[in-house]
């Protein structure tokens, strides 16, 4: 090997939670580089989840990451001219990089009135084990069940 492979640089925890997660979760809310405004989005929704659900935000956050992180995905691999789905794990930080995303797509498609809202109902949602990001890790569950007999192609 000739080049150091670069090291990842750490994410410094956010202010209110002191959490990585949640620092990570702005991050991916954010538009256009306006981190205030993403942090407010955020915060609002989890304020909206402990007026709703008397739980803290953060905790509902967590179970709701938890809920809808894919433990197998499908990949796709060439093989003498054909195309296969081939099933693999996935590795920790996609994990909650997806889930994250799922999340954030999700919550952004609803008929709400503000992304505070949008935010904290599909949180909410996620959290108990319904809502549109739950359904789409059990559809890409389901995906690597179907193309289990590919398996033998990951190397």
């Amino acid at each position: 090997m000739r080049k150091k492979r670069a090291s990842r640089s750490q994410l410094k925890p956010d202010p209110k939670f002191n959490d990585v997660l949640v620092s990570k979760f702005i991050n991916s809310i954010m538009y256009d580089g306006k981190k205030s405004k993403a942090r407010d989005v955020v915060y609002s929704a989890f304020e909206i989840i402990e007026d709703r659900t008397k739980k803290p935000g953060v905790e509902i956050f967590k179970k709701a990451l938890s809920n809808t992180q894919p433990v197998i995905e499908v990949r796709s691999r060439r093989v003498g001219g054909a195309t296969y789905q081939v099933p693999t794990e996935v590795r920790p930080d996609r994990r909650t990089a997806l889930s994250m995303r799922w999340i954030k797509v999700y919550a952004r498609q609803r008929n709400e009135k503000s992304m505070a809202m949008k935010l904290a109902s599909e949180l909410i949602a996620a959290s108990n084990n319904d809502g549109s990001a739950v359904k789409k890790k059990e559809d890409v569950h389901k995906m690597a069940e179907a193309n289990k007999a590919f398996a033998h192609f990951k190397w």
